[in-house]
């Protein structure tokens, strides 16, 4: 059984910084393409951060110089870095995995809500 299990979302001021964190269980994790999406109130799911199984990272234009996205194989789990948070980015941020074999996993979303 696949399980995403996202942490780490909170009230944050604007300018501050969160680290969202996914841990995986029922993949074979380094193979997977992990990403980061979200969905502002009354907006649909956007894509946010993508690191592929070589490490190769991309973001989206609005989060570009600010977020950061990592992996640790050792515990099958991606990060989210988030700095110089903006109001805009308040959001649940949804961790999605791209298996290996074309399988396409989500968690349960974790709430990002920043103050200005």
């Amino acid at each position: 059984q696949v399980q995403l299990v996202e942490s780490g979302g909170g009230l944050v001021q604007a300018g501050g910084s969160l680290r969202l964190s996914c841990a995986t269980s029922g993949t074979s994790f380094s193979l997977n393409t992990m990403r980061w999406y979200r969905q502002g109130p009354g907006k649909q799911r956007d894509f946010v951060a993508q690191i592929t199984l070589g490490g190769a990272a991309n973001y989206a234009d609005s989060v570009k110089g600010r977020f950061t996205i990592s992996r640790d194989n050792t515990k099958d789990t991606v990060y989210l870095q988030m700095d110089n948070l903006k109001p805009e980015d308040t959001a649940v941020y949804f961790c999605n995995a791209f298996t290996f074999s074309g399988g396409t996993y989500w968690g349960q979303g974790t709430q990002v809500t920043v103050s200005s």
